[in-house]
């Protein structure tokens, strides 16, 4: 059974933001790779109307994932829509047994807004659900029996919404591949004007730069790294699965408690 990662976040970019340097490093080392932003980023825009930015967003996350080498999954809701609710849960564990991931990586529990931390209950929710013949998914796919172990990355700029810093279980450095994450980034050209508007970020590689050189400092060892928190482990694998870090044991530093 070919190792599989699944990366799942809300919004076009947010892959590219947070994870996609461990991605980067994990396809290096053979994982296959699957991609699924749950919104389509129809309203990531004040110039271009609905269905005009979510064609954009569309070519600009496909563009993304091609630079990655990930397959790429269709988007679900509208922007502001992705609520723990029953219908959408169905469609997002139909996805995650058919890409039946040994690491899923995912956002936050605790991030600056709803749909990242929707987000990532409906991906564990998903994964929880995934071995379970009475729990049927829409549409409907068997279950599959195997272990996923789940990662949480960092909220933006490393604190709760109560402002309480965050701390990651495990470093990831990405120095090597930065320039590669930098140019995956970049494929996600409308969001540039857009979150400078609404969320004070003159530039989004610039903002992520300075994301990943302030995980790189945390760690007190790299120049620039993601982070991610490892979840616990019961209903998804053993207790002392951490394929994450066996994967790419030469760029990982564990925490040692902060």
């Amino acid at each position: 059974m070919a190792r599989r990662v699944f990366a799942v976040a809300a919004h076009p970019d947010d892959i590219e933001f947070t994870m996609a340097g461990t991605l980067i490093l994990l396809a290096q080392v053979g994982y296959e790779i699957h991609y699924l932003t749950i919104t389509n980023g129809s309203v990531g825009s004040k110039v271009h109307g609905r269905e005009e930015i979510i064609r954009i967003r569309r070519e600009e996350s496909r563009a993304s994932a091609a630079l990655l080498g990930a397959i790429y999954h269709e988007s679900l809701v509208d922007d502001i829509e992705i609520f723990y609710e029953k219908a959408l849960l169905l469609r997002v564990a139909a996805i995650m047994r058919t890409v039946a991931p040994e690491i899923l990586l995912t956002q936050s529990p605790s991030d600056y807004m709803e749909d990242h931390q929707n987000a990532a209950r409906l991906a564990v929710t998903a994964a929880f659900c995934r071995s379970m013949p009475n729990y049927i998914t829409d549409p409907p796919v068997p279950p599959v029996d195997h272990d996923v172990t789940v990662y949480h990355g960092q909220p933006h700029s490393n604190l709760d919404p109560f402002r309480h810093p965050v701390w990651p279980d495990l470093y990831v450095d990405i120095t090597d591949v930065f320039q590669d994450k930098l140019q995956v980034l970049a494929c996600h050209r409308s969001q540039q004007g857009w979150l400078d508007e609404t969320q004070g970020m003159t530039s989004v590689l610039q903002t992520m730069q300075a994301h990943a050189r302030e995980l790189g400092r945390m760690s007190g060892q790299f120049e620039y790294a993601e982070g991610w928190r490892r979840r616990l482990h019961l209903g998804f694998c053993p207790e002392h699965a951490d394929p994450l870090a066996d994967a790419l044991s030469a760029c990982v530093l564990r925490a040692t408690g902060q």
